[in-house]
């Protein structure tokens, strides 16, 4: 994607962005999106073909950057200056959520917040089980790894949601030691 396309895209999900801050997804209309982005009706579906689409690239952008810079270990956006990284993928995400690039706080806990919390839950799955479950996994074997992934990342995205609603009152480092204190006994 050359440049002038990445500007459009990035205004594109700007626009979809304060919008979504605003009113619901559902009542969002693909006008009121290109307006915001100062952009054509014919551009908007050179990138998106429905605003379906649009939500989806959103939230693969947004998610798939947060949950693969947690996963990758060298990744650190300056958050570790002067400190090492982090022992757990649980504290470096939680890291990255704080930083809030793209106000991803704001979308997952804005009107339309079931929506991001069900793509934030299925991106947080393949990581939990990547670098969790699989290598960690100890004592109740008979659970299905199935279902502790998706429960391990239920309560994750819970405890987001009340971080959030707290104001953010705890360190990444303590949530991450609450957390792993309740999951790691699962496993």
């Amino acid at each position: 994607m050359d440049r002038r396309q990445q500007k459009t895209r990035t205004a594109i999900f700007s626009a979809f962005g304060s919008l979504l801050a605003e009113k619901s997804y559902s009542k969002i209309t693909v006008q009121e999106i290109i307006d915001k982005a100062n952009v054509g009706r014919t551009t908007f579906y050179a990138h998106f073909e429905t605003k379906d689409d649009l939500l989806k690239a959103l939230c693969e952008e947004l998610f798939g950057h947060i949950i693969g810079s947690a996963a990758d270990c060298t990744h650190t956006h300056g958050l570790y200056a002067g400190e090492g990284q982090p022992t757990s993928v649980f504290c470096h995400l939680l890291q990255h959520l704080q930083e809030n690039d793209n106000n991803i706080l704001g979308l997952l806990s804005c009107e339309s917040s079931e929506i991001f919390l069900r793509y934030f839950k299925d991106s947080l799955n393949a990581l939990i089980k990547d670098q969790f479950v699989s290598q960690n996994r100890k004592t109740n074997k008979d659970i299905p790894q199935d279902f502790l992934v998706n429960h391990i990342s239920g309560s994750f995205v819970e405890m987001v949601l009340w971080w959030i609603k707290a104001r953010m009152k705890q360190t990444p480092e303590e949530l991450d030691r609450y957390f792993r204190a309740v999951i790691e006994p699962v496993l």
